[in-house]
């Protein structure tokens, strides 16, 4: 079961409907139950109710009460996995959006990057280690327990299944555990963490082809215990849906965390200061016309209105200028095609990178008024500036 924990750019929101089940709220983090899961809940019931007719055929139907309890005990398991991710991020102090239990596992949604690779190292760790702990537990409870019994083979499928849970994800590639291990120890190593990211994520490539074409001839060569002879058609055609299953997401996995290294790579080079267009005040009443030409002069490429005292009140909107034809611009005031400022369309000159972004997430609009820190007008930030270098910013080649 894959645990791919997902480290991004994203503004943290109160609820997330695309989230699915909302189950509660450990440690102030969301946990959401996405639909996928109850298709994996019932095949588990389902696969896991066959084993136990082998193991113990006396229980007859009620055995499919007992694998539900499995899948879910089994789900309960990959939870703590993923608590283990939360836990270590907050104690970092890395927000956490949610964590979500899916199709093939748990992912931890962590909303920033570690500052340190050693940082990073401990985040990646604490999940598998927590799994291995888990077996140990479960592996303890089986020897006070009969083995022909239902509390000993759950604790015996509980044992197991945390052991693989632990395993996978400790295989280095990303996005699995290990990959974020690996990526940590070149990144310690060279100092730089996008050569970690780089190399982390290949490998996780490499996996990817690896389970797609490995895992059904493991299976078909009766290497997991089953003689070769006894495995059917439909056995093979599911393992090798398995496997693409498991291949998909691993590599769709490893090029998101390439794509998101870029991002913070080149989140730096966003700059209020630098994309602020420079911008005259004027008054509420002054006819476009007269504005156009304060601006003009003073090569300027935005017009603020300000009050009385020369306080800032509303931002000329650049589409509205354009929209207004050179002929009537003398007898059309300035006010009415402003946009009012609300203080989140106000930014500090200083903003830079992720910061930024997250100030324009937070209060959408096509334009802000970029202050100094003793509060004068330095100019007016077009959302759509920075949306242009931001993609000229993402097309450079990696460092």
């Amino acid at each position: 079961m894959a645990d791919t924990d997902e480290t991004g750019e994203r503004s943290a929101k109160r609820s997330d409907p695309g989230g699915g089940i909302l189950m509660g709220r450990p440690f102030g983090v969301p946990v959401y139950v996405s639909p996928s899961w109850f298709l994996v809940a019932a095949l588990i019931t389902w696969v896991f109710g066959d084993q136990l007719d082998r193991v113990l055929p006396d229980l007859g139907p009620a055995r499919y009460l007992v694998s539900l309890f499995f899948a879910v005990a089994f789900y309960a398991s990959v939870l703590v996995h993923e608590l283990a991710h939360t836990i270590a991020a907050l104690r970092f102090k890395l927000p956490v959006r949610r964590i979500q239990l899916q199709f093939f596992g748990g992912v931890s949604e962590i909303e920033k990057e570690s500052e340190t690779p050693g940082r990073e190292f401990v985040l990646a760790f604490v999940g598998p280690l927590l799994s291995l702990a888990l077996a140990g537990i479960f592996y303890l409870g089986m020897k006070a327990v009969d083995p022909a019994t239902v509390p000993g083979v759950l604790l015996a499928g509980l044992m197991i299944s945390n052991l693989l849970v632990a395993a996978f994800n400790l295989l280095p590639g990303l996005p699995l555990d290990g990959g974020r291990m690996l990526r940590a120890l070149i990144w310690g190593i060279t100092g730089k963490p996008m050569a970690g990211t780089v190399a982390a994520a290949w490998v996780g490539r490499a996996l990817a082809v690896t389970v797609l074409i490995g895992l059904p001839l493991i299976t078909q060569t009766g290497v997991l215990g089953n003689p070769a002879r006894d495995i059917g058609g439909m056995d093979t055609v599911m393992d090798a849906l398995l496997a693409a299953i498991l291949a998909a997401i691993i590599w769709t996995g490893a090029g998101n965390s390439l794509r998101m290294a870029r991002l913070r790579e080149h989140l730096p080079e966003l700059r209020a200061r630098a994309l602020t267009r420079r911008a005259v005040p004027v008054q509420s009443t002054t006819p476009l016309s007269e504005a156009l030409r304060r601006a003009n002069e003073a090569g300027a490429r935005a017009l603020v209105v300000v009050d009385g005292q020369g306080d800032p009140t509303a931002i000329v909107r650049e589409t509205a200028i354009a929209s207004v034809p050179e002929h009537r611009r003398p007898w059309v005031a300035v006010s009415t095609l402003a946009q009012d400022l609300t203080d989140g369309m106000k930014v500090s000159a200083e903003l830079t990178g992720e910061a930024l972004l997250d100030h324009l997430r937070t209060t959408p609009a096509t334009e802000y008024l970029v202050l100094e820190t003793g509060g004068e007008i330095y100019g007016v930030l077009s959302a759509l500036d920075v949306e242009k270098a931001f993609v000229k910013a993402m097309a450079r080649p990696q460092s």
